[in-house]
């Protein structure tokens, strides 16, 4: 099964938080919500509540303010070493 992976990277921590899904339709929605909550610049920033469908009990929530980078990747891509997250330069 193919899961999708929506990464986000915090001010001051470094360690990513991460959550996986199974549809992609809604890991993009997710997205989107976080990239809107990180462009306005409210002085009360707002929480995001996140859920992990591959570990049911797994809750994440984080001030959008806080949020410095959202990613979103394929997890069997990853598993099989073809595609890392984020963005790389290969040089021959």
């Amino acid at each position: 099964m193919v899961m999708y992976l929506l990464e986000l990277s915090l001010r001051y921590s470094p360690f990513p938080l991460s959550i996986q899904k199974k549809e992609v339709e809604e890991v993009k929605r997710i997205y989107d919500e976080i990239k809107s909550s990180m462009n306005e610049t409210l002085e009360s920033s707002k929480l995001i509540e996140l859920s992990c469908d591959k570990v049911q009990d797994k809750l994440i929530a984080v001030r959008a303010k806080e949020i410095i980078s959202v990613q979103i990747y394929e997890k069997s891509s990853v598993a099989g070493g073809a595609k890392r997250p984020g963005f790389s330069l290969n040089i021959d």
